[in-house]
């Protein structure tokens, strides 16, 4: 027996397979397996991949099952590989494919196998209307192969080697047999009287059936029934007359010796089963193979493709091949290790450079820093990679904003740099996203990740798996500003980007206990930073100040009690004191000049549940001082820092602050920066200010009376810049309406201005078009009260925003009570402006799409008529308005049976909005996806389903993927999938949409309940009953506590599960 490795980094080869019975026929071609007594070797955190460990020939391998088929799932399952044995130099990706019929002048024949000499995307492209373009050649979209793998395959490209292959490939094939004794039917060479290729062009169909649509087939573009595409050519009839060519039984022995051809294999997401294309195709790119993971796998790991060919890649595909096409993949891929020069080793291990240390940190050190000594003699005693040998040891420090801790962090980085050089010391902030992504992608560059800089690189993943690696040697990464929970667990999720390694130290600073608890630290490795002592105090003021500034102990004491010893307030008055030539007496006097009353409403307003209760807040006393100071000395810096305190304290725009010139604006941003009231965020664009500065200049303000004053200021400069939401102009308006909302955050200091109402209107606009809609609705509310009292009721202004509820309410899934207020809307416009004014029609339209919602289309579809053939009148056949009546018609008569009439008006109406709008506008788009679902109705549910992929990705490009309309675009792609038996690829669309929406919309929004509807059924398809009553059940509780018990929805539901019900009696008979 061999010696058996020692650790991960021994093993230099793996074999990957996408399929149970390509492993099968891997794992009998091993000769030892090193994990039959149990594993050993581990994998790294966050890998979800299952290896087997074991010996082919004198070769220590790595096995790996992906969990299912597919580019995607070879991606993620090669990275985590890459994070658990990061010494691989030759990966084989082993198993079945679909063959070109000709490699040049040679017949390929089922049985012979493929190995890659590259891998072409052929799938990865752009759609035009004329046609698909793959995207330049497969040079540009994948990786060369390394100069390790470009050697071997140069060697087999040798006649001596191409002989040992042939020779070593038919004796590893029948040893795999031997090896097979229960199994050997299965890897027996199935004929050649088996294998049967077709002209491209013949179809596989019923042949004497005429009761399905295979009747009506004749052509490539014509569907064949869902029966054929699972029936074999026995069973269909296809005739042998068509047959290209056919193997005799004279060649049955050399047959089972396999040909083995080198060349380009098409990797795609889709499996190749049309003849024509695959010609086409082959044509184009010069590809031999088709599969679904090689370009996955490929970018990741130095990886070559081994696949048997089981079929030729057209409709007539069949399974009978499959299990001797992967026993030949298997014994090619053990023949090649043969071939294979592994690396030296000396005792068993790989011979390695002990690995480089990096030092990543963006600051110097402080050489004003003073005290802290307790707290970092025991913190450097955590943080020391080595402290915990069986753990990715975690520490935090934590406390108030400004005690000091990014200030300890640093200081402990560079005590524990020079006691242990050869540690890696790495500094991210997690001020936001970004700052997190470029810290990381900084780290990727300094350790040298192959393909860090790639305009697609998943830069998170990338670095997590080099730190995770045992080879990265030791090292401490450092968080700084870990404040927002929403960024560590929320929708960007960071804390998962995190890297394990035993050898590494993760060390956070925060300001929010909640967040230490979050990342799972220990109490006993968590620093609580309190205020100084009073020796430290004095001694970190003195650093910046003259002697004679302190020399009266009486007054600096007084004064460092006042400053409540925080290191911020400190080193703010000691900044001051700096550059005014004061003294601590004179500093001490500005201080006192203020009422304690002041203090008090300021200290006040720094409560906060997240800190804990004996953290006091006197910094405001500090701050207040230097307001008044800029006050006096920098008027447009005091503008500035009303004007911002008003706003949301992240991301303000440079654009909106106050018109000034440009050198005052510099002047002012810098008076606020040297104070460190404000961050300028990289690029200059905008400004971040502290949260408590925020929350002490608003105190200021109201205490001085000109809080009012400043809020009106900031409600006329956001609607001087932020223009009306639209699509069209989102990038300015996004950037404005987190601090139009805050402004309407203050409800108490508007003055009931017109000003105000536009401000209100922008907001709820805003929200709507990025699909928040309950935050719209409230917004709504409130807009509707405010204008109900600065205009009345009967203004025609107010029966806009009473509208404009009514629509949110039915996008919030409250349909009844957005009937109620849609019909009040209706009949107050009647009244006010006539049946017949455009404003009305809106207001019947809101209407009728609400009814539709509540399933009253006869209602609903004379009122779209109405409303339709008045637009016509009005507006004319080919205004915007008229379209979107023209369509919303459509889909009421739809919703009445009428599918024929329906679908003349729809492709007519999106006809006409391609014109109007053109091809790529939102409201063309919905005209599309409305089309779709009055085709799948009429049962074209090959169109139906393309309108809907197209609709997908188009909203998603537009909106983004978590948008109520890219999810409901989603879903009905999920329905159209599942039409056409792909069971698998639906249940998996209809569960990302159900979560979405469940996410978006809420757990009882009509939507999601639908989506879960959807869900359900969809798993029923695949036969999982039980999955799908225990939804089926979620819906019908939830629904009879959002609409009640006897709610037509809720009894859909009911229905839903009865037919689950029966047909899994049936199923289990």
């Amino acid at each position: 027996m061999s010696q058996r490795p020692s650790r991960r980094e021994d093993f230099e080869i793996a074999i990957i397979c996408a399929l149970p019975l390509e492993y099968d026929a891997v794992s009998l071609l091993f000769d030892e397996f090193w994990d039959e007594d149990g594993d050993k070797f581990g994998r790294a955190a966050g890998d979800l991949n299952h290896y087997t460990t074991g010996r082919i020939g004198k070769h220590d391998v790595v096995l790996a099952l992906l969990s299912h088929k597919g580019k995607a799932n070879a991606a993620s399952a090669a990275a985590n590989m890459r994070s658990s044995y990061g010494a691989l130099r030759l990966v084989i990706l082993a198993g079945i494919c679909g063959g070109v019929p000709r490699n040049g002048e040679d017949d390929v024949f089922l049985g012979d196998v493929v190995i890659s000499s590259s891998v072409i995307q052929y799938d990865f492209g752009r759609h035009y209307p004329d046609g698909f373009i793959r995207k330049n050649t497969h040079e540009d979209n994948l990786r060369k192969h390394d100069k390790n793998i470009g050697s071997l395959l140069s060697k087999f490209s040798t006649d001596i080697v191409q002989d040992k292959l042939h020779e070593r490939t038919a004796h590893c094939l029948k040893q795999l047999q031997e090896r097979a004794p229960k199994h050997r039917e299965k890897y027996t060479y199935p004929g050649t009287d088996k294998d049967k290729l077709f002209e491209s062009s013949y179809r596989h169909m019923h042949r004497k059936q005429a009761t399905c649509i295979c009747s009506s087939c004749h052509g490539r573009k014509h569907p064949v029934c869902d029966e054929a595409l699972t029936s074999s050519c026995d069973d269909l009839g296809c005739d042998e007359e068509y047959l290209e060519r056919s193997r005799t039984n004279k060649e049955q022995d050399e047959a089972q010796g396999p040909a083995i051809y080198i060349g380009a294999v098409a990797s795609g997401d889709t499996v190749m089963k049309s003849g024509e294309d695959r010609d086409k195709i082959a044509r184009k790119e010069g590809v031999i193979a088709f599969e679904t993971e090689g370009a996955g796998a490929w970018e990741d790991l130095p990886c070559i493709v081994v696949k048997g060919i089981c079929d030729y890649a057209d409709c007539h595909k069949n399974k009978l091949w499959q299990n001797f096409a992967a026993a030949a993949a298997a014994s090619v891929s053990k023949a090649i290790l043969e071939q294979y020069i592994q690396t030296d080793r000396n005792s068993g291990r790989l011979e390695k450079e002990p690995p480089k240390s990096h030092f990543l940190v963006p600051f110097g050190r402080n050489r004003n820093f003073v005290g802290r000594e307790a707290i970092l003699s025991s913190l450097l005693e955590k943080i020391r990679p080595s402290a915990d040998k069986e753990d990715c040891q975690r520490t935090v420090i934590e406390g108030l904003g400004g005690v000091g801790k990014t200030q300890i962090a640093l200081e402990a980085v560079y005590r524990l740099h020079n006691e242990h050089p050869d540690c890696s010391i790495f500094w991210v902030p997690m001020v936001d996203a970004t700052g997190f992504g470029n810290a990381y992608l900084s780290i990727g560059k300094q350790l040298k990740i192959e393909g860090i800089d790639k305009d697609n690189a998943n830069t998170m993943l990338l670095v997590k798996a080099a730190l995770s690696e045992e080879s990265s040697g030791s090292w401490l990464l450092v968080i700084d500003n870990a404040d927002d929970i929403t960024l560590l667990s929320g929708d960007v999720g960071l804390s998962a980007h995190l890297p394990f390694s035993r050898n590494g130290s993760i060390l956070f600073t925060t300001r929010n206990h909640e967040a230490a608890v979050l990342l799972d630290i220990l109490a006993e490795n968590i620093f609580n930073v309190m205020e100084m002592g009073q020796v430290e105090a004095l001694d970190l003021l003195q650093k910046g100040l003259n002697e004679s500034q302190t020399n009266n102990m009486e007054a600096t004491e007084k004064l460092l009690d006042l400053l409540a010893n925080l290191p911020l307030a400190i080193r703010q008055a000691s900044a001051y004191m700096a550059t005014k030539r004061i003294s601590t007496i004179d500093y001490l006097e500005l201080c006192q000049s203020n009422s304690k009353d002041m203090v008090t409403l300021l200290s006040k307003d720094f409560e906060d549940r997240h800190r804990y209760k004996e953290i006091q807040n006197p910094v405001a006393t500090t701050w207040l001082i230097s307001f008044n100071q800029i006050l006096r000395n920098d008027p447009l810096a005091a503008q500035y820092l009303q004007f911002m305190s008003i706003l949301a304290e992240k991301d303000i725009p440079r654009s909106l602050l106050p018109k000034s010139t440009k050198l005052e604006t510099v002047g002012a941003i810098g008076t606020l920066k040297g104070y460190a009231f404000i961050t300028e965020q990289e690029g200059g664009g905008s400004f971040d200010m502290h949260r408590l500065v925020r929350l002490a200049m608003r105190n200021w303000l109201e205490k001085e009376g000109e809080l009012k004053k400043s809020v009106a200021s900031a409600v006329q400069r956001v609607n001087e810049v932020m223009p009306f939401p639209e699509y069209e102009t989102r990038d300015l308006w996004t950037r404005c309406l987190p601090h139009a909302q805050a402004i309407l955050e203050l409800p108490e200091h508007l003055t009931g201005t017109l000003a105000e109402a536009t401000l209100y209107s922008n907001v709820v606009e805003g929200n709507c078009l990025l699909g928040k809609y309950q935050t719209a609705e409230k917004m709504c509310r409130q807009q509707l009260e405010f204008i109900e009292k600065l205009l009345g009721k009967c203004h025609p202004n107010t029966l806009i925003s009473m509208y404009n509820l009514g629509m949110m309410l039915r996008l919030s899934g409250k349909y009844k009570e957005a009937e109620k207020v849609s019909r009040h809307v209706l009949e107050r416009s009647e009244k006010l402006l006539g049946k017949d004014h455009l404003d009305t029609l809106d207001c019947m339209t809101g209407l009728a799409t609400t009814l539709s919602k509540l399933e009253q289309h006869e209602e609903a579809a004379n009122m779209y008529q109405h409303v339709l053939g008045m637009r016509q009148k009005l507006l004319g056949m080919d205004h915007p308005e008229t379209l979107w009546s023209m369509d919303e018609f459509a889909i009421e008569l739809a919703h009445l049976g009428k599918y024929e009439e329906s679908e003349e008006i729809h492709r007519r109406t999106v006809q006409l909005m391609e014109i109007v709008h053109g091809k790529d506008s939102r409201y063309t788009i919905w005209g599309l996806k409305n089309l779709a679902l009055v085709l799948r109705k009429l049962g074209n549910y090959e169109e139906s389903k393309d309108i809907n992929q197209q609709t997908v990705t188009q909203l998603e490009n537009m909106f983004g993927k978590d948008h109520p309309h890219t999810l409901e675009s989603m879903d009905n792609f999920a329905i159209a999938l599942g039409d056409l038996g792909k069971y698998e690829e639906s249940e998996e669309m209809h569960r990302e949409a159900f979560k979405g929406m469940e996410k978006v919309l809420g757990r009882y929004h009509p939507s999601t309940l639908k989506s879960m509807d959807n869900l359900a059924i969809a798993l029923e398809d695949l036969g999982n009953y039980e999955k799908s009553e225990e939804l089926h059940r979620e819906a019908i509780r939830r629904k009879e506590e959002a609409f009640g018990k006897d709610d037509p929805e809720t009894q859909r539901s009911r229905d839903s599960l009865a037919s689950c019900l029966r047909a899994r009696e049936i199923d289990e008979m």
